[in-house]
């Protein structure tokens, strides 16, 4: 069984329902909650689950600006995720036609990786590297 997320990256979009089917669809992320906004934004939370472990939560922009993460601008994100299907993600993302920012590749610390940006900006790099 996958331990319960203990960190929790958030994101803001100014399309979160794009967001969600794009991490969803594309990089593999599982929908676990999804929170309707009111009439200024269509999401106000979102929760998505890692299913290699951990998670992450999002939002629409716009709506009162009542703490941190409402006054978050979407694209400034960056997000490490850890997996073992690295190559199955790649094949994905570039059917998807996303910006891939850094090719596929090994480091010399033994991770298998690439990079890539999410439709508005955010950038995420998938690898095989759990950290030492």
């Amino acid at each position: 069984m996958t331990p319960q997320p203990t960190v929790w990256p958030a994101l803001r979009y100014d399309d979160a329902p794009a967001a969600v089917r794009f991490l969803v669809d594309v990089l593999g992320f599982e929908e676990t909650l999804v929170v309707p906004g009111g009439p200024d934004r269509a999401i106000a939370h979102a929760e998505l689950r890692w299913p290699e472990g951990g998670a992450m939560m999002l939002g629409s922009t716009g709506g009162p600006t009542d703490d941190v993460h409402d006054a978050m601008k979407p694209g400034t994100g960056a997000v490490y995720v850890v997996s073992d299907r690295v190559d199955e993600i790649h094949d994905r993302v570039r059917a998807a036609g996303a910006e891939v920012t850094l090719g596929l590749h090994d480091t010399e610390y033994g991770s298998h990786t690439f990079s890539l940006r999410d439709p508005e900006g955010n950038s995420w790099t998938i690898g095989s590297y759990r950290g030492a």
